[in-house]
């Protein structure tokens, strides 16, 4: 059965192409070609199919924020010098913390002030805190991943699979499904059994198969943060057997979730447009990956980073 897709999926994409270039975060023709590849227009119309239009280009903005930051962490020196990357979340958390952004410096900070300001025109103070804390945990698991990369460090499975949660911002973009379904999940709900148990299975769920269909890109670059390849170290076995074995872990992991969605929807049907965000999650995000030319193109890509990463993302004097 194909993805549900939202109905303003062209008006979003249309959005979004505006937005890049309004905020200067895209200006190198290699850059645009890039991006334009990677659909980010129709992943979130396909993983918030029930979004309206304004909060649908607002969740695609932030798609294309989340990953062109992500492409800086993971491709560009960004990510191989830990104290800068910790210099440079700073100045991220800052603006989530309303101290705002210098207008003159990079415009992957003054970008996300003009986010922040969008996304929380509705938003609850609690949801907030929680989405700020997520981002946190994101910032710390680039600095884990940052000094790994220094020191040659190939994590733990037990480890990856707690950091992966973060690295790949799934709580940031899940926490976006009460924004778009104008929702907000009481903390005593969040914070309780199974239902957060079901979130870190879809964390899993959509992680991992990230980590599947990222993999020829990411071993082309020498990057080691893939469940496929701390598995296969972990293990001792060859690429082919950890594939398999990532394979049935994201079949368990939906099973798991599947089996949580009746003792949650018993006991708070209130909040049935969560529960059926992070389906649409899952299952966008597997057709998303699938078609992508970001991860199809590989090679196109890991033959120099250099020219699709733009430098005034993380210092405008470069621009």
């Amino acid at each position: 059965m194909a993805p549900e897709c939202n109905p303003h999926a062209d008006a979003a994409t249309a959005h979004l192409n505006r937005w890049v270039g309004e905020q200067g975060l895209i200006g190198r023709a290699a850059a645009r070609e890039r991006f334009d590849r990677a659909a980010f227009g129709w992943f979130a119309a396909i993983t918030y199919p029930t979004a309206s239009e304004r909060d649908l280009g607002l969740v695609a903005d932030w798609f294309a924020w989340l990953f062109l930051l992500d492409d800086q962490l993971d491709d560009g020196v960004l990510g191989r010098d830990p104290e800068r990357t910790h210099q440079f979340l700073g100045a991220l958390f800052g603006v989530l913390e309303g101290k705002g952004a210098d207008p003159a410096g990079p415009s992957i900070v003054t970008s996300l002030a003009d986010l922040w300001d969008r996304t929380t025109e509705t938003a609850s103070e609690a949801w907030r805190r929680r989405f700020v804390e997520h981002v946190v945990a994101g910032g710390l698991a680039a600095g884990w991943e940052s000094a790994n990369r220094v020191s040659g460090t190939i994590p733990g499975e037990a480890d990856y699979v707690e950091k992966r949660r973060h690295t790949g911002a799934i709580y940031v973009c899940f926490d976006l499904i009460e924004i778009a379904e104008h929702l907000d999940v009481p903390a005593e709900v969040y914070d309780s059994e199974p239902f957060a148990e079901a979130v870190r299975a879809a964390c899993d769920v959509v992680g991992w198969t990230n980590d599947l269909y990222s993999l020829d890109k990411e071993t082309a670059l020498g990057e080691y943060h893939n469940l496929v390849t701390v598995v296969q170290h972990a293990r001792g076995i060859g690429q082919t057997e950890a594939i398999g074995v990532v394979a049935e872990r994201i079949t368990r992991r939906l099973r798991e979730y599947l089996a949580a969605e009746p003792l949650i929807r018993k006991r708070h049907k209130e909040i049935e447009p969560y529960l059926a965000g992070l389906r649409s999650w899952m299952r966008g995000n597997l057709d998303w990956s699938a078609s992508t030319r970001r991860y199809r193109e590989a090679l196109h890509d890991t033959e120099n980073p250099a020219s699709y990463l733009e430098p005034a993302l993380i210092d405008r004097s470069a621009a």
